[in-house]
């Protein structure tokens, strides 16, 4: 595609964005730069539902941003989604760390449902590197990784 410069932001959509932003604050001490509420014809046909209306908050980290939408409108009635690691449409959101073996002992000083301890990847093109995933609010997953030594692009 002509023109295309990088990502500008990943997205969620969460159910409570007060306490999702709680989260991310008290666990990985971020904080939005930008919040919005947002609705109108315009923007339910360009989201395809009808009658949308969403609380927005947008976090930086690095340079990348973070988008996590409440749709205040209509309600979430859905809560037995469980996507597992392994179905289609699963995701998660990526941080590099400096240090995975600090963060990973800063999570668990915060109660973080970690999957294991963080594992290293002894071959491959990333061999050296480190990951580990695990569970933030609102069924969202994440995983930090650290590269390996001397890493360059």
């Amino acid at each position: 595609m002509a023109g295309l410069v990088g990502i500008q932001h990943v997205s969620s959509t969460v159910r409570d964005l007060g306490e999702t932003l709680g989260w991310y604050r008290d666990v990985l001490g971020v904080e939005p730069f930008m919040t919005m509420e947002a609705e109108g014809p315009e923007l339910s046909a360009g989201l395809r539902v009808p009658g949308a209306a969403l609380d927005v908050a947008f976090l930086k980290v690095g340079g990348a941003w973070i988008e996590l939408i409440e749709y205040v409108k209509p309600d979430d009635t859905n809560d037995d989604v469980v996507l597992r690691r392994c179905d289609h449409g699963a995701a998660h959101i990526c941080f590099e760390v400096e240090d995975i073996q600090a963060a990973y002992q800063h999570l668990l000083a915060h109660d973080v449902d970690c999957y294991n301890e963080p594992t290293y990847v002894p071959a491959g093109p990333l061999e050296g590197a480190w990951f580990l995933y695990f569970d933030g609010p609102e069924g969202l997953k994440y995983e930090l990784h650290q590269m390996p030594e001397g890493w360059a692009e």
